[in-house]
């Protein structure tokens, strides 16, 4: 099945108490953590929901986080988290992540990732479907 030409999703996030560092400030750890919240939100739309990756053991795998810390956000602040399809390659894909904070829309994070498909339990990766090119 061919991808929607404008993928994307948002998800939204309270800071919490475990996401923070004693200063209260929501730590890198976390941040990665919502992030992966909202691409597992995207795979669905990409067809890759959990109980058909469960299924067929043919899982997105991250291997690569480039992320900028633009300001801090801290304890009790609600984050917006908008993630899209950014680039297709022949053996992995891109997607690129926001992070703002709701109260004053300050932009607090950039990411994008690289995926790679890979065929569990062989750990072996698959080309892109031909029809997410399209």
């Amino acid at each position: 099945m061919p991808l929607p030409a404008d993928l994307h999703t948002s998800t939204r996030e309270e800071v919490m108490f475990f996401d923070t560092d004693i200063g209260g400030v929501v730590h890198n750890l976390a941040y990665l953590r919502m992030i992966e919240t909202c691409r597992t939100r995207l795979a669905a739309k990409m067809g890759m929901d959990l109980k058909s990756m469960a299924d067929t053991k043919l899982f997105p795998v991250v291997v690569r986080t480039e992320i900028d810390y633009r300001r801090p956000a801290t304890l009790g602040d609600v984050l917006l988290l908008h993630g899209r399809l950014d680039e297709m390659q022949r053996a992995r894909f891109w997607c690129a992540f926001e992070v703002r904070r709701e109260s004053d829309d300050a932009l607090l994070i950039t990411c994008r990732q690289a995926l790679a498909l890979v065929q569990m339990p062989e750990g072996k990766p698959v080309r892109l479907p031909k029809d997410w090119q399209a």
